[in-house]
């Protein structure tokens, strides 16, 4: 059998540095083994951060039935003060595990249920990496104006060339911005290195003055360096017939328009594929399963695991 052949389709792969990340992957999981279909036996593998005081061994006994790797990973203590660290280092290394094991390497944000077979993540040959566009607009680049000195010093640090610089749409704002990618859903051919490449443009920002400075004065910057990153890391490493496009059934932000400003709702899971919650159950609408529309089975099993 050659190393083509012996490679697993797919390996779905996250992330966790607190109790409530971990619960929350738990569902994911769970949604996985669930109506993953075909996937649904798919490995999955739950990266914790090795520098909270998480006990691995307890997370690994409790992730046992639903057949999840449980392993640790680190980040730069330099870099910890920067929201989601942790998470592109994890990645890295999920993405640095996976080479040679798998065609694909799904990288999900905690945040993340799985309602049908996920068919598209199982990218052409051809393709290196597929995307949702950023949510909403709170930190990207209008591609109809010049860049502001955030995304300049971006560009320019990372050396991204603005003819490669292509137009997506906000899903809940409608905004045309250039390439900035949704990092909670991350399908990759792990042999092309681009969540290896993620940690280097991730680090390369930080440690640039000027950019930290950025960082440290405005924390909408802070918070979205991360993501920020990832566009260099996937406009350096493919070319654009090598990037393609989810359809809108991925990476589905329910109730986005209940906690965000958007154009349009986000109430039905009648035809999604995979979803994201964000902060939503923190402080659900009361009886919030009465305002979403879709199979009564499927909303059934979100309150079961979101009710109280």
């Amino acid at each position: 059998m050659n190393g083509a052949a012996s490679k697993t389709p797919i390996i779905f792969a996250a992330f966790a540095e607190s109790p409530g990340q971990l619960q929350l992957v738990y569902f994911m999981a769970e949604s996985i083994r669930e109506f993953g279909g075909q996937m649904k036996n798919a490995p999955i593998r739950l990266y914790v951060a090795d520098y909270k005081n998480i006990d691995i061994d307890e997370v690994a006994a409790k992730f046992k039935p639903l057949n999840v790797e449980v392993l640790s990973s680190s980040a730069p203590g330099e870099a910890l003060w920067i929201n989601y660290t942790g998470k592109v280092y994890a990645a890295g290394l999920a993405e640095k595990e996976a080479a040679g094991q798998a065609e694909i390497l799904v990288w999900l944000d905690c945040d993340t249920i799985i309602f049908q077979e996920p068919t598209e993540l199982l990218l052409p040959q051809s393709v290196g990496f597929a995307y949702c566009p950023v949510t909403h607009n709170r930190s990207g680049s209008l591609y109809d104006e010049a860049p502001d000195p955030f995304w300049k010093r971006i560009y320019d640090v990372l050396q991204i060339k603005n003819e490669d610089l292509f137009p997506v749409i906000t899903p809940a704002d409608r905004q045309k911005v250039r390439a900035y990618f949704n990092a909670g859903l991350l399908p990759v051919r792990p042999e092309r290195g681009i969540l290896r490449k993620w940690s280097d443009d991730f680090k390369t920002l930080y440690m640039d003055s000027v950019m930290a400075d950025m960082c440290r004065e405005n924390v909408t910057h802070m918070i979205f360096l991360h993501q920020a990153a990832l566009v260099g890391a996937v406009l350096n490493t493919l070319k654009r017939d090598e990037i393609i496009e989810l359809s809108e059934k991925y990476n589905y932000p329910l109730f986005f328009d209940r906690m965000y400003e958007a154009v349009r709702q986000f109430d039905t899971i009648e035809d999604v594929v995979t979803m994201r919650y964000g902060a939503y159950f923190y402080k659900p609408d009361t009886e919030w399963e009465s305002l979403l529309t879709g199979p009564p089975e499927k909303i059934a099993w979100l309150k079961e695991r979101f009710g109280e």
